[in-house]
């Protein structure tokens, strides 16, 4: 196959590329909330391109728990229950410790020091959820990623990216009863745990941190409706 033949592929795939990494970055910060609509022929408009990346993308958004495709129907931010997000958190429960005891070894000062930052970020985030977020997300996915590659990891991913808006709630509603101080000392503690190598008091303390939220989410089944 010729240059010529395919350029018209990779410049599909650059776009592809371009808009899936728009659209997550509008999932994730609340832009689209969950269960609206995307409609492909605005993200074609906006973004100056065909369908056809459009459909791309989307596609790459549904393999990362971000959107749910209907097929002949269209594309939707995905939502859950209130029983699929307790199911949800169950399973965090169970598989982020699993991956955080895998990654530890492998964490490095910097990445440490990185987590500490982050946590100090945290700390000062002073009612910007938004800020608050995006360094939480930082540091959990920093604390796993000295994993080895597998699919535990894919699996926490899209789990994380399917329950962010339900963490954004939570985080507001613990900024309203000022109690995001237990989070930030879990976050201390976890810290604590990983700067010492002790993997059963981090798997502990991450139970205990995922639990937490499960539960608080489950006394508000006004979120999911």
């Amino acid at each position: 196959m010729t240059e010529a033949a395919t350029a018209p592929l990779s410049v599909s795939t650059v776009a592809s590329h371009r808009i899936a990494d728009a659209l997550r970055t509008a999932i994730l910060d609340g832009s689209y909330r969950p269960g609206m609509r995307i409609r492909q022929e605005d993200i074609a408009a906006r973004s100056g391109a065909s369908r056809i990346p459009v459909r791309e993308a989307l596609r790459m958004l549904e393999a990362e728990g971000l959107v749910t495709l209907v097929a002949n129907s269209g594309a939707w931010v995905a939502r859950l229950t209130l029983a699929e997000c307790a199911e949800l958190y169950q399973v965090r429960e169970r598989l982020e410790p699993l991956l955080l005891r895998a990654s530890m070894p492998g964490l490095d000062g910097a990445a440490v020091d990185r987590m500490a930052d982050l946590a100090a970020a945290m700390e000062g985030a002073d009612g910007d959820v938004d800020a608050f977020l995006r360094a939480d997300r930082e540091f959990h996915l920093t604390s796993y990623a000295a994993a080895p590659p597998g699919e535990t990891s894919r699996i926490i991913g899209r789990l994380w990216n399917t329950s962010q808006h339900y963490r954004r709630e939570f985080t507001k509603l613990a900024a309203h009863r000022d109690r995001l101080g237990v989070t930030h000392l879990e976050h201390r503690l976890l810290l604590d745990c990983i700067r010492r190598g002790d993997a059963d008091d981090a798997e502990r303390v991450l139970v205990m941190h995922i639990r937490r939220t499960r539960l608080e989410l489950s006394g508000h089944p006004e979120i999911f409706r």
